[in-house]
Parts: structure tokens; C-alpha cells; sequence
């Protein structure tokens, strides 16, 4: 019996109907599937539909779309299950029609010349020429023929591994392939979220499960308590990335673990330990097993860091002792964190983590309490999957600047003694991958008005003022039709939506009167993301007659659409969507509130190109980043937002508009109040009249000015091929080299490292620092002082620390301060105390009130960051 895949209309209509009838017949029913046989002229269709390229290029959709539209959408555009459905009739005519065999042969040499681009680009020419990165995540969103993703965090490590090929890194990503993915989501006419789940047929999936020289499949295990647990390994080709995925559905394992793999983020706290213990150390394995010998190695988010103890054990099995090991592999190692929000960071019972690894402390030669306080975070119980990535890593980073600062201030117990801006927690701010969500009638008239070479040059400058060489009716042009297409696609799903809920048609046409594909005229603003508490997609409706006199001026309306979803388990985030259905059927504001069920990359990738304005309004500071808004303003669409993650980098004067947090307000209720004032004033101020201010060509010139002015500075610094230069530049490279670095003479650096550690920790309680002698109060500008330092080291030897004088100047008004260290010097010989002696002269750069520290923290050449050991004593 064959499953339906994701998105077919397995739930209703149709298929359900025909269902009921087979049913209802007599006598037993036999399942047969029929597949058509492909043609020769067309063969390499299917060479097509097993390369997830077809996520970024639209020509090769479109291909099989043109084939048979229904069907296309029925499959839930899946390339594989679309040709093995297709009517034989249907293909063997496209083989000899002309036409389509044009698009084809053009299709095919676009994919030809993509995969023979051997040469490495800008950005991976960094890495050696036997490096390879690994990247581990629980999710990737490449498309929706592969459900395999619940939202940003799949879709970022699939644009992750998009950008990667296109630069031709060497990269293979390793995930698990879940059986249901993510739910489908209807709202009934309360305004209730059902959550719908469809098991997927693997073998309509893009992927190819993974075989040995025997031809038998491939098999990998994993030890969980009294049982060994067996997993499959597929395939899938995504350019030139290889994505691996495991599955622990075989008949060999019992019924429960079959079950590990079936729900991506499903089950209990058990299944989320199994899972990721399959993913981590799973993953290890499975990469071994293909023969695939990485020299970086990417947690993305705390889900895989198991990896860390399966590399730690490979090591130990090599000689290395368990310290010596664990430097190694923290060594090329990198870890990034994708949000503030606690339930965004795993953590399990110790008594948990003992019944899952009792045995393996035996195997790598260490203690529980110590593979315990591996994962622990100081002054915590619980076995926390961040403290264990950061440990098991020399490379961290949050995914924007503001990300960034808060998690160096929310990991900083990490490292305990060290001010949180400057401990080793970097950013890399995400990027979106401009081919797969760069609307196709950008890119055409790009390529028209900025030549084809135009996508070559978006990293040549932090601004793209090419766009301005494009007529403004033309871009106005452009985005209308988008937005028709948007609202065409809204009122399908709509329609569904409401005649499932029993709503009459004339209800119906009411409530679409404003969203209407042939006059795409009415403002529409958009909010489309996952229904989480500190996303607020409530807080438009803070302030009910204000928000009524904004939509209720019948000269200027206003369509706000809302889509997404909430997690089952949160109860809160589904009390937001009832709150906006409770809203939206209000008289004032029945047609202007639209709340639109099913939230899929599909419908995310309409709302995104066809919306005039994008919404986002998170508490401060807990958007990490946001991807949303950057793929929206890469189309022409204009953001109103908080300045919360990556819109405090993108937000300039003239690109859109800014919300600022307010920091200081004394409770949630004020905040939301004055930040709720804001967006009103923002709407009724600033948007309604720069759209409605046209001209007579039928748009508002300074509101294509503004668009145009977002897609000249978002373009350009917010693609996922910039991210992706970055994370080799500042992460992969270096941990790279200090891998190989660690490795060598039977790890003798890891062995020394190892070995400095240990000591200093061991002396740190008892180092001291005193200031003998401080200089004046006041000198003048040109003028140096001298400060002398006495330090009792306990034991350690003056090259293992760095004393250093921090001068700063703070601005009294901002409140910011500006900093510079400088080392002191040490003097020859000890006191009669055994107190080593360090002196600076200095002339200080800076005028005006200065304050000025001394510090003392240790310090070794092979350190990835001089901060790495967390300790730090201050004079």
C-alpha cells in the first residue's frame, strides 16, 4: 500500500471522496499502483527529480509542471511522485512535442553546466584542498516535496546548504528522515488549530537509500539502554551538497525504535533524547561509514550535539586520553545558537543522561560526574545540549549582532570570569538564498534592465544602486502582478478554508472584497511566521479604535493577512490564533483580517513577494534573527518592524520602518502598550499615506523609491552566499587549521593544551594581583604613566598568563564606552614572597575622564580565543 505524500489531497476532496466509494463496495480491495514508463527522449527527468536543485530553479518546476498542472499540485509539487503518477498518454506527447522538448534540453544544459562547475569559488577557496565541512541539524527546509522541516531553522540550514553549492564547498549535511514531518494545519470556525499528519512513501522522495558493494542496504548503529538500535542511510542530492538522512525504521529494530524517527520534534522527552542521540552520534557514524573523513565539523543548534562524545570516543580509541580527545575535537569544532528563548535549548535529567551513557564513560576512560559536567551549566542540574555544544567547540556564534551580544550575555557563565562582549560568542547574521526565494519576475527583469551578470556582483558592495536603472512603472508593474498571484493563491486557500467551515458564498465574497486579484490596489500588510508568545502577532490588536480608525477610512483601506502556526503543545500560541479569528469576525473588521490556514513554504513563498508591507513585532531581544523579512524585502516589499534581530543591521533611513523596543518600559503591559502606540502612529502617519499618495499613473512614487531603496541594501547583505563566505571566513577555516593543528604527532597540541588547562585551572583560586604602584590622577595629553603590578602566580609560569591594563572613557549622555587594553611587561625574578612583578608606561591615546583596570588571564599560542578558558582575575 503506497502513502500519500505530503500535500496531496489525502484529507479531502477528491481522493477522500474516492476513497469513501472504494469503501463502501463489496469484497476486499487490492492496492495497485500503475507507473508510466518514461521515454527515451526523456530519461533524464528523472535524473532531475532526484536533485533538490529543482528547489532553486524554477524552469525545472515549471518543467514538470507544464506537464499536468493538477496533478503538479496534487503531489504537493514533487518531482518524484509526479513521475510516477503522470498519464502515460501526457508524457510519451511531451516526448514528441516540440516545444516541451525545447524547455527541457534547456532545462538539462542549465543543470549540466551547474554541476560541472568544478572550480571553487571566492569562498570556498579558503578551505584546503582535503577539507570538508559536516553539518549536522535536526531540519532542512529545502522544499516542500521533502517535509522534513517545521520552520525557520530548517529553511536557514537549507539555504545554509544551497549557498554552500553554489560556491561549490565541500559539504555534507546529516539530518533524519522523519516519516511525518511537520503538520498540516486547518482552523476551524472558532478559530481552533487541528493539527493533520501524513505519512510520507519514501520512495517518492527526493532521496535514494544508501547501499554497500554487496548491494545490501547500508546500516549504522547507535546503543541505547540494553539494545543496539539500527538505522538506514539516504541520500539526497542537492547540487553539489550531499544531504544524509537516518531513519531507524527497519525490521530489525523493536516497534519502539522504529518509532524514533517517525515525528520530527514528536514524542516525549525519550524520544527527544533517542533522536538526538541518532543525529549526533548516528551521524558520526554514518559519515565513517560512507567514508567521509570532515575536518570541520557544524552543530547547528544544540539537537546534534552528541556528535561530540562518538568523536571524543573515535579519539580515545586511537590513544588518546579522554582531555586530550576532547580538545581535538572541540578544536574543529563549531556551534551556532539560534535562539534566546530557554524551551529553544534541550536539557535532560542527569539521572537520564547516566541510563543512556553508563557505558560509555568505560569506553573513553572518564567519569559520570565528569561527562555530566560536560553539560551542565554552572549552578544547574540538568544536562543542558547547549553547554555540551559550547564545550565540545572552539567556535561559537549567535545569527545576528544583536543575537550575538545577548547570547555572549546569556552564555556567559560559560565563562564565568570574563566580561560577557568579550568572551568567545561571535555572530554570523542569516542570510536567505536568493534563487530560491527572489521571485522569477525579478530576476527577469533584472536580467533585462541589469544584465544576466547582475546576481555575480550583489556581494561587490554593502549597497546595489543598479535598481535604480529600472523604470519605475516597470518594478511598480512587476510587484502588482506578484501581488495579484499572492492574493489569487489567498482566496483559493480561503475558499477551501471557509467552505469547509459551512460559510455561505456571499459571506465568502465579503470577506475577499478587498483581496482581489484583478484590482491589487488595496494596501495589504503581512504577517506570516510561527504562532510563538514572543512573536506577538496579536499586538495589532492592542488598541481596537485606534486599529479601527486606521482600516475604516473607506478612501484608504487596508488588508492585514495573518498565516502560521503554533506547536500542538503550545496551548498560548494557539490562543493567539483564536484571538485573531475572534477579531477578524468583527463587523469593522470582517474582509480586512484575514487569517489563512495551512503555513507552508508554498504560501510563505507568496506571501513574501506579494505583500506591500511585511509585519514583524517580537519582544526585544528574543528574535534571534528572522529570515521572513529579508526575503520579503529582496522582492520590493517594505518592512515595519521591531529593531530586533536582523533588522537592527538592516534598518536604514528610506528602506522601511522601524519600531524601537522600549527597553525601559516597566512591565510587559507598558511595553506592549507604547510599542503597540508606535506601530499605530507608524500606520496612520508614515504607510497609509506615502502608498495612497499617487500619481497619475496609478502609484506612489516615493512608495516604488522606498522598495527599490529596500532591495538596494537588503539584496546585497542579507543572501545566504554572504553567510555562507562568512562562516568560512571566521569559523570554518580557522577551525579547520586548528583541527589539523591538533592533530598532528599523535595530538601532541591537544595533548599540551590538555595539559595547560589543567594547571591553570588548578592554580587559578589561589592567583592574585595587586597594584604596587599607580600613576597620577591627571597629566596631559602626550604625557605617560607608569603602573607596577605584583602577582602571585601559585606555581605558574609568567609566559602562561597575560596581565594587561584596560583603560576605558564612557560618554556620559550614551552611556557607551570605548576600550583598549595593553600588556604589561613582566620583570626578571620574583620578590622574597615569590611574587612576580609586570610594569606598563603608557601615553594614553584618549582625552578626557579615563578609568583604567588591571587583569590578569591565561594565556597559550594555541588558544582559538584568548578568552577560551573563562578565567580571569582583576588586580
Amino acid at each position: 500500500m503506497t502513502h500519500s505524500p505530503r500535500g496531496a489531497p489525502a484529507a479531502g476532496g477528491a481522493a477522500k471522496l474516492a476513497r469513501a466509494r472504494i469503501m463502501q463496495t463489496p469484497g476486499t480491495a487490492y492496492h495497485l499502483e500503475v507507473n508510466p514508463v518514461i521515454p527515451r527522449a526523456l530519461a533524464r527527468l528523472s535524473d532531475l527529480a532526484d536533485d533538490l536543485w529543482y528547489s532553486w530553479d524554477r524552469p525545472t518546476r515549471e518543467l514538470f509542471a507544464r506537464l499536468h498542472p493538477g496533478l503538479w499540485s496534487a503531489v504537493g509539487h514533487s518531482p518524484k511522485a509526479f513521475l510516477k503518477r503522470v498519464d502515460q498518454r501526457r508524457i510519451d506527447a511531451a516526448a514528441k512535442d516540440p516545444v516541451f522538448l525545447y524547455n527541457f534540453h534547456r532545462v538539462l544544459s542549465a543543470h549540466d553546466t551547474y554541476e560541472e562547475m568544478g572550480a571553487r569559488d571566492a569562498t570556498a577557496v579558503r578551505l584546503g584542498p582535503e577539507d570538508h565541512v559536516a553539518y549536522l541539524c535536526a531540519e532542512f527546509g529545502f522544499h516542500e516535496s521533502l517535509p522534513i522541516y517545521s520552520g525557520g531553522l530548517g529553511i536557514l540550514a537549507a539555504d545554509h546548504c544551497k549557498a554552500a553549492s553554489d560556491s561549490n564547498l565541500p559539504l555534507t549535511a546529516v539530518g533524519l528522515l522523519y516519516r511525518q514531518g511537520y503538520f498540516a494545519q486547518t482552523i476551524d470556525a472558532d478559530g481552533n488549530q487541528h493539527a493533520n499528519y501524513t505519512d510520507s512513501s519514501f520512495d517518492e522522495l527526493p532521496i535514494d537509500l544508501v547501499r554497500g558493494d554487496d548491494g545490501r542496504e547500508l546500516r549504522v548503529e547507535v546503543v541505547l539502554p540494553g539494545r543496539n538500535v539500527s538505522m538506514r542511510v539516504w541520500r539526497a542530492r542537492a547540487g553539489h551538497v550531499t544531504l544524509c538522512l537516518l531513519d531507524t525504521d527497519v525490521a530489525e529494530n523493536a516497534e519502539h525504535d522504529r518509532l524514533i524517527t517517525y515525528r520530527l520534534y514528536g514524542g516525549d522527552r525519550t524520544t527527544r533524547i533517542e533522536q538526538e542521540i541518532v543525529l549526533g552520534i548516528g551521524g558520526v557514524r554514518a559519515l565513517a561509514a560512507l567514508g567521509i573523513e570532515p575536518t570541520v565539523w557544524h552543530m547547528n543548534e544544540g539537537h546534534a550535539a552528541f556528535m561530540v562524545l562518538e568523536r571524543v570516543r573515535m579519539l580515545t580509541r586511537e590513544g588518546a586520553p579522554f582531555a586530550t580527545a576532547l580538545e581535538a575535537v572541540a578544536a574543529s569544532s563549531v556551534f551556532t545558537t539560534h535562539t534566546p528563548v530557554a524551551a529553544g535549548h534541550d536539557q535532560f535529567a542527569s539521572d537520564t543522561i547516566a541510563q543512556y551513557f553508563e557505558s560509555y564513560c568505560a569506553d573513553v576512560g572518564t567519569s559520570m560526574p565528569a561527562l555530566l559536567d560536560l553539560g551542565r551549566m554552572p549552578g544547574g542540574h540538568e544536562f543542558n545540549m547547549t553547554a555540551l555544544a559550547i564545550r565540545g567547540s572552539r567556535y561559537h556564534n549567535g545569527v545576528s549582532r544583536i543575537h550575538g551580544e545577548v547570547a555572549s550575555r546569556t552564555l556567559r557563565d560559560l565563562w564565568p570570569e570574563v566580561p560577557p562582549e568579550e568572551n568567545p560568542v561571535d555572530h554570523v547574521t542569516n542570510g536567505v538564498h536568493v534563487r530560491t526565494f527572489l521571485a522569477v519576475e525579478w530576476f527577469d527583469l533584472f536580467d533585462r534592465y541589469l544584465g544576466p551578470e547582475w546576481i555575480q556582483r550583489l556581494r561587490e558592495s554593502a549597497e546595489w544602486p543598479d535598481i535604480d536603472r529600472i523604470p519605475d512603472h516597470l518594478f511598480w508593474s512587476v510587484h502588482q502582478h506578484l501581488k495579484s498571484a499572492m492574493l489569487e493563491a489567498v482566496g483559493e486557500r480561503l475558499r477551501r478554508q471557509q467552505s469547509r467551515n459551512q460559510v455561505s458564498e456571499s459571506h465568502l465574497d465579503r470577506l475577499l472584497r478587498f483581496a482581489n486579484p484583478a484590482d491589487p490596489s488595496v494596501l495589504t500588510i503581512g504577517f506570516a511566521r510561527r504562532f510563538a508568545t514572543y512573536k506577538r502577532a496579536t499586538l495589532l490588536l492592542d488598541n481596537l479604535d485606534w486599529l479601527r480608525a486606521i482600516v475604516g477610512d473607506p478612501m484608504r483601506p487596508v488588508l492585514f493577512i495573518f498565516a502560521g502556526r503554533a506547536h500542538p503543545a503550545d496551548v498560548p500560541g494557539q490562543d493567539l490564533i483564536r484571538e485573531l479569528a475572534r477579531a477578524a469576525k468583527l463587523p469593522e473588521f470582517e474582509g480586512k483580517i484575514l487569517l489563512v490556514e495551512g503555513y507552508d513554504l508554498r504560501l510563505a513563498r507568496r506571501l513574501v513577494t506579494g505583500v506591500d508591507v511585511w509585519l514583524n513585532n517580537p519582544i526585544y531581544p528574543l528574535e534571534a534573527s528572522g529570515t521572513s523579512g529579508m526575503k520579503a524585502g529582496m522582492n520590493g516589499v517594505i518592512n515595519l518592524s521591531i529593531q530586533d534581530g536582523w533588522w537592527g543591521e538592516g534598518y536604514q533611513h528610506g528602506n522601511g520602518w522601524a519600531i524601537k523596543p522600549a527597553i525601559g518600559a516597566p512591565d510587559a503591559e507598558r511595553r506592549d502598550r507604547d510599542e503597540a502606540r508606535s506601530l499605530y502612529e507608524i500606520l496612520q502617519d508614515e504607510v497609509l499615506p506615502r502608498y495612497y499618495d499617487r500619481a497619475p499613473a496609478g502609484y506612489s512614487p516615493e512608495w516604488v523609491r522606498m522598495a527599490k531603496t529596500s532591495m538596494a541594501t537588503l539584496l546585497p547583505r542579507f543572501n545566504a552566499g554572504r553567510m555562507v563566505n562568512e562562516y568560512v571566513a571566521k569559523l570554518y577555516a580557522p577551525a579547520a587549521a586548528q583541527g589539523r593543528r591538533f592533530a598532528v604527532d599523535e595530538f601532541a597540541v591537544a595533548r599540551t593544551v590538555a595539559e595547560f588547562k589543567r594547571r591553570v585551572h588548578d592554580a587559578w583560586p589561589r592567583v592574585s594581583l595587586r597594584v604596587s604602584s599607580a600613576g597620577p590622577q591627571r597629566i596631559a595629553f602626550g604625557d605617560a604613566f607608569a603602573i607596577e603590578v605584583e602577582a602571585d602566580l601559585a606555581g605558574l609560569d609568567p609566559d602562561d598568563i597575560v596581565v594587561e591594563l584596560v583603560l576605558e572613557r564612557v560618554d556620559a549622555r550614551s552611556g557607551q564606552g570605548e576600550r583598549r587594553s595593553y600588556p604589561l611587561r613582566p620583570s626578571d625574578g620574583v620578590d622574597a614572597a615569590g611574587r612576580h612583578r609586570y610594569a606598563i608606561e603608557l601615553a594614553p591615546e584618549l582625552c578626557g575622564h579615563l578609568t583604567y583596570r588591571v587583569r590578569a588571564y591565561p594565556s597559550h599560542r594555541d588558544l582559538a580565543h584568548r578568552h577560551e578558558t573563562g578565567l580571569m582575575r582583576w588586580a
